[in-house]
């Protein structure tokens, strides 16, 4: 008989339970899990997860302002028009790039850009950096001349002219000048090159840029060769159609990753020109479509206001044209020219050298460049500052033009121990019994520093600050200079500061203070606050218009007709005759100032030449300044700045159509 062994049986429900338990673990777990996670999206992640839901539903876009114009007056060739011009405005500009990857052939692709968008530019370089060398062979030469006598340094630039001018027949030299501009511009030519073509060889580069601010005309003949790989995007950039206002409008740059005007009007006014810019927030259908919902967001963007200028476009370029040729012309570092109306303080030109392209004001070779030397150039401005001192006594009836005093040719003041000559005192001596007329004709030290003393120097500070020196005019541009005149502010001055201010020196100023304290005495003896800004166009139509504004008068209309009077003697018959146009009465002073020497101290060997006048003296048009600094071949300011203010004033007259009011 067979046995089989067997186990206990098993309750039946027990293999059953124990898979529902299981089961149940599990959904315990997963449910636990789906909770932590809705916990995690909806309470620790809530924002983040709310926004990037929100980025697909919804639009949030800034929407860009138009930044305003800057215009000047355009009247036309005849001064008759009442049109406007614009010297800033935005432009849509090619911003030509490269895919290297597409780029078939490097090499090729390089000489053709080259070709189109560089190679006038290199040659322009070119030419200008030899025409600069050519300017600083003279200036060299001129700086070797040893005598003191102006007419030996004229004979000696005439020389090196008519030696430049020779060369001009010379076929070997114009060889050699040849091979000197091909030599120049091959290398400038192969740097390009290597550039380029290194930019167009990175295969796993997506983007290499090429040239910004591509105009149309250039654009069209890139295209027209069909490259493969050079592509193209239109940016909007800050447009300035001409150069010679580069300094009273300055420009828009990047500043600390932010675009916004800088220097001039733009910089001044950036915030008005700005506008504000506007948002629009909106919601996406399924379909990727705006729609609008009860709260859409739709905030209008604000253009920038629009500023009219002062500034007469024919004289502003005419100005500008004939610094720039003076200043080569002499071998000037800087120059400054500004043209003002006396009765109201506009601004009708206003011009420094040199200048720069505010189109590519990154390519400056220093940024000192973009400070305005009519504003902000504070120098000792010498003898014109005679004007004011003589200005004062008469003001103060303790001089007339016919008082008279002994020159000695040179004189001690306290606190000094060397004599204070005059300026001619080496050639000439001393003058004898002279009155306050010869005084401003000879442009003499001693008679300005006899009239102080009789002003008193209390009364003399107070005049000089009346006439608006030592504080800021206000005018609407960025980085104007104060100027010093901390030597005339103590509680008790020392003589020998005070005789030297008296003539200028010792003291800083900028053009714009001199040339304002001038049309005080053209008007009658108000002092004008100047101004650029004609009027601003707000972008809803309304205008801010400008008035003229007298801050306070500064000396008696008497005063003001008896040292107009002088100073048109001084034209006609004195330093000045340059600055004269035939057929009219000119009042003008020129001044030559030393340049303080901050290393050595006391004054080093260069000048600083100034002249300042006003026409028809009778019944002013126009205030002019004209400065140039340190000029290599004439020392005095009678040969550079008064010619250089005479050839621009017999423009102006003539422009004006101003009636001759005399037969010379």
């Amino acid at each position: 008989m067979n046995f089989e062994k067997r186990g206990k049986r098993k309750k039946p429900g027990v293999d059953y339970d124990n898979r529902i338990n299981v089961v149940i673990a599990i959904i315990f777990l997963l449910g636990g899990a789906v909770i932590y996670k809705l916990y995690h999206l909806q309470v620790l992640n809530h924002d983040l997860y709310v926004a990037l839901a929100s980025s697909q539903h919804q639009v949030l876009n800034t929407l860009e302002p138009e930044r305003g114009k800057i215009f000047i007056q355009d009247r036309g060739r005849d001064g008759q028009g009442e049109g406007l011009f614009a010297i800033s405005s935005n432009k849509d500009f090619a911003h030509i790039f490269a895919v290297p990857r597409d780029v078939e052939n490097p090499e090729e692709a390089s000489e053709i850009l080259y070709e189109i968008l560089f190679k006038d530019e290199v040659e322009k370089e070119v030419e200008e950096m030899m025409e600069e060398e050519k300017r600083e062979e003279i200036n060299i030469e001129l700086d070797s001349v040893e005598s003191t006598s102006e007419e030996e340094l004229i004979k000696k630039k005439e020389e090196i002219l008519n030696k430049q001018a020779s060369l001009l027949s010379d076929q070997e030299y114009q060889e050699f000048l040849k091979i000197k501009r091909e030599a120049n511009v091959s290398l400038r030519k192969e740097k390009i090159l290597e550039d380029l073509k290194a930019r167009l060889s990175k295969k796993n580069d997506p983007y290499e840029p090429i040239k910004d601010k591509v105009d149309d005309d250039l654009l069209a003949k890139v295209l027209e060769k069909n490259i493969p790989g050079i592509l193209y995007i239109k940016k909007k950039h800050r447009y300035y159609p001409e150069n010679f206002t580069s300094h009273i409008s300055g420009f828009v740059g990047n500043s600390d990753s932010e675009v916004k005007g800088m220097y001039g009007l733009e910089g001044f006014f950036d915030e008005e020109l700005s506008g504000e810019q506007g948002l629009i927030k909106a919601e996406r259908d399924g379909n990727g479509n705006v729609i609008i919902v009860n709260d859409m967001e739709y905030n209008e963007e604000q253009n920038g206001s629009d500023l009219v200028l002062t500034i007469d476009r024919t004289i502003q370029f005419t100005a500008c044209e004939k610094l720039k040729e003076s200043a080569e012309r002499h071998g000037a570092d800087a120059g400054s020219v500004i043209v003002m109306k006396p009765q109201t303080g506009e601004i009708v030109a206003m011009c420094s050298y040199p200048s720069y392209d505010p189109n590519i004001y990154s390519e400056a070779e220093s940024s000192n460049v973009f400070n305005n030397q009519a504003i902000f150039g504070q120098y000792e401005p010498g003898s014109v500052f005679k004007t004011i001192t003589l200005a004062a006594g008469l003001d103060m009836d303790v001089i007339t033009p016919k008082t008279i005093y002994n020159d000695t040719g040179s004189v001690m003041i306290e606190g000094w121990d060397k004599p204070i000559k005059n300026s001619d005192f080496e050639t000439h001596g001393a003058y004898g019994w002279v009155d306050m007329n010869t005084v401003l004709e000879k442009s003499l030290n001693t008679g300005v520093i006899y009239a102080v003393e009789e002003i008193g120097y209390k009364q003399f500070s107070s005049y000089v600050r009346d006439f608006g020196f030592g504080e800021k005019n206000g005018i609407e541009l960025e980085t104007e200079a104060p100027g010093d005149i901390t030597n005339l502010l103590r509680r008790t001055m020392r003589p020998v500061e005070v005789g030297v201010a008296s003539f200028g020196q010792g003291i800083t100023v900028t053009p714009l203070q001199m040339i304002n304290s001038y049309a005080a005495i053209a008007n009658g003896g108000k002092l004008m606050k100047p101004y650029l800004v004609k009027e601003m166009i707000n972008p809803d139509g309304t205008k801010n218009i400008t008035k003229p504004h007298e801050i306070r008068r500064v000396i008696s209309e008497k005063a003001a007709m008896l040292i107009s009077g002088m100073l048109v003697n001084v034209v006609d018959g004195g330093h000045a005759k340059y600055a004269g146009v035939d057929g009219y009465y000119v009042a003008g002073k020129t001044g030559t100032a030393q340049v303080a020497d901050d290393v050595n101290k006391g004054y080093g060997e260069k000048t600083i030449h100034t002249f300042v006048g006003f026409a028809p003296a009778n019944e002013p048009e126009f205030v002019m300044i004209t400065r140039l600094d340190d000029p290599k071949d004439v020392y005095y300011a009678a040969s550079s700045a008064a010619p250089l203010f005479g050839d621009i004033a017999d423009f102006i007259l003539n422009y004006w159509k101003i009636p001759k009011e005399r037969l010379r």
